[in-house]
């Protein structure tokens, strides 16, 4: 019968308890962590309640470590840096040319894909794993090395490596809307405006571009709703109505002629994307190369 799942603590807690430990410090353990301090305390708590015993002293706003979580943490953070040494030689093994990108569905499918045979011929050596995803790093629970989402969205403890810029602006189907002259923004309102919400909000909306050009933020009276940024954008393509276009994504559309935009007025996001590298990614040389092709890549565009 196995006894391990029965006898082993909470095993969420134990990263967030190794980070207190060493650093002695609730508060300094969720800025490395880079979650709360009360998350920190919560799963401390939780893995006192389940040892029956107290592993921190608290006092006067401080911690200091009992005997007992002095003894616990030697254990956990030999334990943890072991599981790391042998994760890293794994990765170094006969796929260590790999390289798995981690991409939100619409930079994918629209930006990444036309351009990742420069990366290729640059890098012939390098394997490329495209991995996608809608969710937020934070709810990934696959292997990645680096990834690629939009700024905001939760990364938990992945590293930041740098952020790049953006621009929105409506676009629409010619077949929709051919116009000769741009429009007034204020014209936009007496179309159908295709919108995508996102949950939770981390995506500029029709509200908030309108109301940067002085317009009313009520545009729900006409217009179609998706969950989905590229579904939004077909959308456009077929004629549905008007969607807000990323510069980055809908470039390609606007080229062939696909889309057009039928106002002037755009909004510039100067850290609309950002890139991380995974906490367990190491300093292998095969990843720092895709992210030097990627800030190569994304600021020759900015």
């Amino acid at each position: 019968m196995n006894t391990l799942g029965k006898s082993l603590p909470p095993l969420a807690s134990l990263l967030p308890f190794e980070a207190a430990a060493r650093l002695e410090s609730f508060s300094k353990a969720a800025e490395e962590l880079h979650i709360t301090q009360a998350a920190i305390s919560r799963q401390i708590r939780g893995l006192e309640e389940n040892l029956g015993l107290k592993l921190f002293s608290r006092r006067n706003r401080a911690v200091f470590l009992t005997q007992e979580g002095r003894e616990l943490g030697r254990v956990v953070s030999s334990a943890l840096r072991s599981i790391s040494d042998v994760a890293e030689t794994l990765r170094q093994a006969p796929g260590k040319h790999r390289v798995v990108l981690l991409c939100q569905l619409c930079e994918a499918f629209y930006w990444l894909m036309p351009r990742l045979s420069s990366f290729h011929q640059q890098y012939p050596e390098i394997e490329i794993q495209v991995v996608t995803s809608t969710r937020p790093l934070t709810e990934f629970n696959e292997h990645f090395d680096v990834a690629l989402q939009s700024t905001g969205r939760p990364s938990g403890a992945h590293v930041l490596v740098f952020t790049a810029t953006d621009e929105v602006f409506p676009v629409c189907s010619p077949g929709y809307l051919n116009v000769q002259e741009p429009l007034p923004v204020a014209d936009l309102l007496h179309h159908t405006l295709l919108h995508h919400r996102a949950t939770p909000p981390h995506w500029l909306q029709w509200e908030g571009w309108l109301q940067a050009f002085g317009q009313a933020a009520n545009v729900n009276s006409q217009g179609a709703v998706f969950d989905s940024y590229p579904l939004m954008l077909q959308a456009a393509v077929e004629g549905h109505g008007i969607a807000l276009g990323w510069r980055r994504t809908a470039a390609r559309l606007i080229e062939s002629g696909a889309l057009v935009r039928p106002c002037a007025q755009s909004i510039p996001l100067p850290d609309a994307i950002s890139v991380f590298r995974s906490s367990y990614a190491g300093d292998r040389a095969e990843v720092s190369a895709l992210i030097a092709w990627l800030e190569g890549a994304l600021e020759s565009e900015g």
